[in-house]
């Protein structure tokens, strides 16, 4: 599929992500619903970025996209082949395509290995390069690539900053070099001005790789700086998609306007403006019919108890929404 001339590298529909609870085996089985539903494309060069509050199912999207857990339902299409159900001979051919950066620095490294074995351990299982030499040459591009000295190279993980372990993290992502790299918080764990230089590199990295990018964060101003398009998501599903304009200027879902006035504005302290949210999130277990939102809704009516249509203001801008579809009114 072509979007502005540009082909959907990535696919998802339908996408269910279910976590069984055990229970006594004459209870009624439960689930926890992470993930219901979800649809979206990436394309070709484009920052996809997924917004919502913690526990709204980002995390696992990404791993269940990954088939780092294996999805409950749904299809996953990348780059134009189907890897839903693919076998792991397969689908490790096609990983090396999608990289992943965690979260969290410190323990996404392993402490017992030195950075040079850490960013050439990928070529080794993908089978790149013909001999070691070939591929330490590479870990020393790489490494300056992403703003680290080459003479640290036998230096062990602890005796980097952090902001230095996610670049470090970042480098072995780019080892296999992959079309894809999706970010799971990736900036979150950093100091705030450490957190502007890693997110400036992504951006660069992208220019020079041609990446595309899968983005999640909590963080609405990250979101807005590195972001093309952006879904909001809230209790697995998403609420709205559209792009980075759309959702910041003019957001539709009443979801989407409550996070966006909860950022903090520099210098205004009237805060009238901001919408507070009662109640507490529910939960996914036994997640409310309809619109999910609709506990929390100042907007609600007993309509909303009804599953939501989805309303297309155009240019890829669609809100899941009763009130946007004006049968509330």
């Amino acid at each position: 599929m072509v979007h502005n001339d540009k082909k959907a590298l990535l696919q998802i529909t339908g996408l269910v992500k279910w976590f069984p609870i055990k229970k006594w085996f004459f209870e009624k089985k439960e689930y926890v619903k992470a993930v219901d539903d979800v649809e979206f494309e990436v394309y070709e060069g484009e920052t996809f970025g997924i917004a919502g509050e913690s526990g709204c199912g980002k995390s696992t999207l990404l791993r269940t996209v990954l088939r780092l857990i294996e999805p409950t339902k749904g299809k996953i299409v990348y780059d134009g082949v189907d890897i839903t159900h693919m076998g792991k001979k397969e689908l490790r051919k096609i990983r090396r395509h999608m990289q992943i950066v965690f979260q969290d620095p410190y323990s996404a490294l392993d402490g017992r290995m030195k950075v040079g074995k850490i960013i050439e351990e990928p070529m080794i299982i993908s089978k790149l390069y013909p001999n070691k030499a070939a591929r330490m040459a590479h870990v020393v591009e790489l490494m300056e690539q992403v703003g680290l000295d080459p003479s640290y190279i036998d230096r062990y993980p602890h005796e980097f900053s952090g902001g230095q372990r996610q670049r470090i993290v970042i480098a072995r992502a780019l080892a296999t070099k992959p079309q894809l790299l999706v970010c799971d918080e990736a900036v979150s764990a950093l100091d705030v001005s450490v957190r502007a230089q890693v997110l400036n590199l992504l951006a660069d990295l992208q220019d020079e790789l041609k990446l595309t990018y899968l983005f999640i964060s909590h963080d609405l101003s990250v979101i807005e700086h590195i972001c093309d398009r952006v879904a909001i998501m809230y209790l697995g599903k998403v609420v709205e998609i559209g792009t980075k304009e759309d959702i910041f200027n003019d957001p539709q879902h009443p979801y989407t306007k409550a996070l966006l006035s909860a950022i903090p504005k520099v210098g205004k302290r009237d805060r009238s403006d901001r919408i507070i949210l009662e109640g507490d999130i529910p939960s996914p277990v036994n997640p409310p019919a309809g619109c999910r939102f609709h506990t929390r809704c100042p907007y609600a009516t007993e309509q909303c108890k009804s599953a939501p249509p989805v309303v297309d203001f155009g240019n890829g801008h669609k809100v899941a929404c009763h009130l946007c579809a004006g049968t509330n009114k």
